[in-house]
């Protein structure tokens, strides 16, 4: 056997190596250059291309939890829509952007083809509405009003519509059951704003650009509870905008459900009384203006008076809230905000402010026992009381002689209080007041809790005034300079004033006193106020915080987060003071000046014992601001009407129609259970079936409406005969106002039936 030499396979193995290590080496060497390529020489421009690549998220919207009344009747919830809609990203997919299919879409929807496209193009600096301002990737909503046979159309011809969907969607609705607006109350919603979207970023409850945001009342209150939490989906889309995958995606979560303590029954009748009542009032004649009331504005609250909750809170003038619903156009806009129209979005119940006239007194009676005088007096109630040469008179006049602080409440007695108030102003040192000056007048309004907000849960609450020696000076400094600069000595009553007010503004004067003392003068206050002090007075000194929101029930209804009463305060007051002024307002109710509003035309007094107090402010260059404020064991309900004349003559009789609403009290004064609409004030919360929803009893609609305009057409003569006189409330004989009382209430009953 011949032996191979090993040195003959050296060269092949050798070239072998040799070409391995070139290819190895050529490969590292393209490599290498394609890496130089790609990250040096052409590094920016794909850095630029793939940051194209991103994250992009699409938002399904939770369902907004439902604002419920006491008793689970929906005041605000959500209704189903047919929505269409269009995909953006698949429109600039086809070669005209989409321009064909949004024609085709037009002639379906009976819109024009640049309605449609004005819908889907993008907001920016340049663009005007309409247009889209949240994401590009989100479905953009065409209409929100279509048919269901626009919506199969476009169903069944899928292949025509590329990008198009119909699909049924939760928008909001105000459904006013029973025509209870409450408008004011529960607010509005509108899209959130890139100002509020940076703001949330970094809180527990951040905003989607999808979302839609509380703007007042109630919405806003409870926005973070009402508006749940939006799904989210995130797709991976390159710089063309197409989806190449899916990141994540989180499930939508309803909104919770608020319930209320407002009673949608009640609130339907409040609504009608304070509106009724300012007809009413406009159809009298002002004697001392020499032509009809104007009644431009009013409001009323119907307050549980142990708790401090809302059982119904109007405000006139109003509006309808669905017209926020998809958007407001600026026609609407403009009625809404501009001055033709009053204000409608105010809610005069917390945000209106007026001279409250002689529902204060109860406040300078306070003042005046811690002050160290006797509630039982005697004080003379004389027509008048001069302070050097100015006269303050009662009013129409009328003198008493010698009574308590209970009889001067009784029957409004002006020149007590002006006695004792000038009486602490001298006290006090007059202009030039001592360093302990005890104020008790100005004190004891602030314990009351006046000049200050109540704690309602409702957003832009206004605090009122009590125009103390602080508030003077303040007041005098920001003024001054115009005051000085309008003033004339010897001008007119403006100039007059405003020459004084130049050299001495700062000054409490013994007229400013004096008219404080009676509710007068630079005093302001809200109707929320006023409520919880005369609910206060009834719990037997509480001041509550009033509350609207009774509960927040999750969507599920395993949760309940129930919204206990809280208080800000007591009543500077002893309880036997309370008990004297509890009974002198009573005294009002049975032989006062709102007798011939309840006792004299049948109210059961020994059954539901009501107390009273009327009062009508006087102010500079308008009509007198009525208003009426009473209680029961239960409830405080006050009502103001500005310019409507005094307060047991316009807001008297609707107010009294509330309390036969409530406790259902007849003509003849007894009491029928089955037409009183809540008794006793509503403490359980309302009931939750097993899968989330609430009970909710039906609250039909006015079943009386052609009899309720049947019965004011027949009215309308001896309304019109009344207008043309000038007589007073006081001055008519007792049988005519019981006639025109029963007569008055009548119209409300029917809303009960």
């Amino acid at each position: 056997m011949t032996n191979i030499p090993e040195t003959g396979r050296t060269p092949r193995v050798q070239i072998r190596l040799i070409v391995i290590q070139v290819l190895v080496l050529s490969l590292l060497g393209t490599l290498g250059g394609r890496l130089w390529y790609l990250q040096i020489r052409e590094g920016d421009a794909y850095a630029k291309e793939a940051s194209g690549n991103h994250v992009q998220q699409v938002v399904q919207p939770a369902v907004r939890g439902s604002i419920l009344d006491a008793r689970g009747v929906p005041l605000a919830d959500n209704e189903t829509r047919l929505v269409v809609s269009a995909s953006r990203t698949d429109l600039l997919k086809m070669k005209d952007d989409g321009k064909a299919v949004l024609t085709k879409l037009a002639g379906v929807l009976g819109m024009t083809p640049k309605e449609v496209m004005e819908k889907v193009r993008l907001c920016d600096a340049e663009t005007p509405q309409p247009c889209w301002n949240g994401s590009p990737y989100q479905l953009i909503p065409i209409t929100d009003e279509a048919t269901p046979k626009q919506a199969l159309q476009i169903r069944e011809r899928a292949e025509d519509f590329p990008g198009i969907t119909a699909e049924p969607q939760a928008l909001r609705r105000y459904p006013s059951p029973g025509e209870a607006n409450t408008a004011q109350v529960l607010g509005y919603l509108s899209p959130v704003t890139d100002e509020e979207l940076q703001q949330a970023q970094d809180t527990d409850s951040p905003y989607l650009r999808s979302d839609q945001v509380g703007r007042s009342g109630l919405e806003r209150k409870y926005d973070k509870e009402l508006r749940g939490k939006a799904g989210v989906t995130r797709y991976e889309v390159d710089n063309l905008g197409r989806v190449i995958g899916q990141a994540e995606a989180d499930a939508a979560q309803a909104g919770s459900n608020l319930v209320t303590s407002i009673d949608a029954r009640v609130q339907r009748v409040a609504e009608y009384e304070l509106n009724d009542a300012m007809k009413k009032a406009r159809q009298e004649w002002d004697r001392n203006t020499n032509e009809r009331y104007k009644a431009d504005s009013g409001a009323v609250v119907v307050m549980e008076a142990k708790t401090g909750r809302i059982v119904a809170m109007a405000s006139n003038p109003t509006y309808d809230p669905n017209a926020w619903v998809g958007g407001i156009s600026a026609k609407d806009y403009k009625k809404l905000t501009g001055k033709a129209s009053n204000y409608p979005l105010l809610n005069r119940a917390i945000q209106g402010q007026s001279a409250p006239g002689s529902i204060f007194k109860v406040v300078p009676t306070a003042a005046a026992v811690n002050a160290g005088y006797s509630f039982d007096g005697p004080y003379q109630c004389s027509s008048s009381y001069s302070i050097g040469g100015q006269v303050f008179k009662n009013f129409e006049s009328k003198g008493y002689g010698p009574i308590s602080l209970g009889r001067a409440l009784e029957v409004s007695c002006d020149t007590v209080f002006y006695r004792l108030s000038h009486e602490e102003w001298k006290r006090d040192g007059g202009t030039k007041p001592k360093k302990n000056a005890k104020d008790w007048f100005y004190k004891t309004a602030h314990q009351f809790g006046l000049g200050a907000e109540t704690g309602i849960d409702l957003p832009n609450e206004v605090t009122g005034r009590i125009p103390d020696r602080k508030w003077k000076q303040d007041y005098w400094k920001a003024n001054k300079d115009a005051w000085c600069k309008y003033g004339k000595k010897g001008g007119t009553y403006a100039e007059q004033i405003a020459y004084e007010n130049c050299l001495e503004g700062n000054r409490m004067r013994a007229g400013d006193s004096v008219n404080y003392s009676i509710g007068q003068g630079d005093t302001l206050v809200t109707p929320i106020q006023m409520a919880t002090i005369y609910a206060a007075i009834s719990n037997g000194g509480t001041l509550y915080d009033p509350t609207v929101g009774k509960a927040v029930l999750s969507a599920d209804g395993k949760s309940v987060q129930e919204i206990k009463p809280k208080s800000h305060g007591k009543l500077p007051i002893s309880r036997q003071t309370l008990a004297e002024m509890d009974d002198a307002l009573a005294g009002v109710a049975t032989r006062g000046t709102a007798a011939w509003r309840f006792a004299d035309v049948g109210w059961p007094q020994d059954k539901i014992p009501m107390h009273a107090k009327t009062g009508t402010a006087e102010v500079y260059g308008k009509q007198t601001t009525s208003w009426f404020a009473t209680y029961t064991k239960d409830y405080a309900v006050v009502m103001t009407i500005s310019q409507g004349g005094t307060g047991s003559g316009a807001s008297g009789p609707a107010v009294r129609n509330i309390y036969d609403a409530l406790y259902g009290v007849s003509d003849d004064g007894t009491i029928n259970k089955k037409n009183a609409l809540l008794p006793t004030p509503q403490k359980s919360l309302p009931k939750v079936r097993t899968d989330g929803t609430i009970t909710s009893p039906k609250v039909s609609k006015d079943p009386a409406k052609e009899q309720r305009a049947s019965q004011e057409n027949k009215a309308a003569p001896d309304e019109q005969q009344l207008a043309g006189t000038v007589a007073t409330p006081t001055a008519e004989n007792r049988d005519t106002r019981r006639r025109r009382s029963r007569s008055r209430r009548r119209g409300s009953r029917r809303l009960l039936t």
